[in-house]
């Protein structure tokens, strides 16, 4: 059987997008064309790989077979061409997370690769986003809150962020010690999003109840929320790599310490193919050995 590398390229990436129109931006090909090679592919193997379905396709198991078979060769053979030796980082990372884990922890760990060469461009998102864009290549590597499920996406636990409930000193001097959750019935709430996804999993983890209020401030950037607390507009539930400065310092005041405090883990997620790369490799043992530290 006579296969060209370009046909098992444009397979692999279809195999792994999960669709044809994704392999085909993957690749900066016209979707025609993918279609095109994934036919003379089937046709050479002979059977088919995937199943068409309404949105995207599936593959069959002579698919996964082949992606099996075909899948590491590919990727060392594209880190390879990829490698430049007159340089530490041969190419562009493309980095994507959340807002304010980019700020408060992602870049400052950078800073030391990105002054010795490294070129890197950063994108900030919501996790569903993120994992959309490792698939369709727009991303080298992403930090997410939440574990990717896609095919063939490669995922490490990154980070477990730890919460605490906080408030300014004025609020803080009004509430009991410990505080409980009656006892923040009237106390203005500040929160991430309209649900308020954080402050309804603290109360549920550590008060053993439903939050059913709506909160008073909603903002959708957590360095927003912590300003706003800072300031005396209430109470809200932030992670601790993102007020330890103000709890050191007093503006801050945890009101409440579990035994067991609410815990997120953050993933980093890497788009197919692109794990081999020096400078990936770099970025990827850079943020590993920061968080060990974090």
């Amino acid at each position: 059987m006579k296969v060209s590398l370009d046909l098992l390229r444009s397979f692999l990436a279809v195999h792994r997008s999960g669709s044809i129109t994704g392999a085909a931006e993957l690749l900066g090909l016209a979707q025609p064309t993918v279609t095109a090679q994934l036919r003379a592919l089937e046709e050479a193997v002979g059977r088919p790989l995937f199943e068409r379905l309404p949105r995207g396709v599936t593959p069959t198991a002579a698919g996964n077979e082949l992606a099996r078979r075909v899948a590491d060769p590919l990727d060392r053979l594209a880190a390879v061409l990829a490698e430049d030796p007159s340089t530490a980082y041969p190419r562009t990372v493309f980095l994507g997370g959340s807002a304010e884990f980019l700020a408060e922890r992602v870049l400052p760990a950078l800073a030391g690769p990105v002054a010795d060469g490294l070129e890197l461009r950063v994108s900030a998102g919501l996790p569903e986003r993120l994992v959309d864009d490792l698939v369709a290549g727009r991303l080298d590597l992403a930090v997410t809150s939440v574990r990717p499920r896609r095919r063939g996406v490669a995922v490490e636990p990154l980070y477990d962020e730890e919460f605490v409930l906080v408030a300014a000193p004025a609020w803080a001097g009004r509430l009991p010690d410990p505080v409980t959750a009656a006892a923040l019935h009237d106390v203005p709430l500040v929160a991430y999003g309209e649900e308020a996804p954080i402050l309804r999993r603290y109360w549920r983890t550590v008060f053993d109840t439903r939050l059913t209020r709506t909160p008073s401030l909603v903002v959708a950037d957590l360095r927003a929320v912590r300003a706003a607390v800072v300031a005396g507009a209430g109470v809200s539930v932030l992670p601790t790599y993102l007020c330890r400065g103000e709890l050191a310092s007093g503006a801050l005041r945890a009101l409440l310490a579990p035994p067991v405090p609410p815990l997120n883990t953050l993933f980093l997620a890497a788009r197919p193919g692109v794990t081999g790369r020096r400078e990936v490799q770099a970025v990827r043992r850079t943020l590993l050995a920061a968080a060990a530290e974090w």
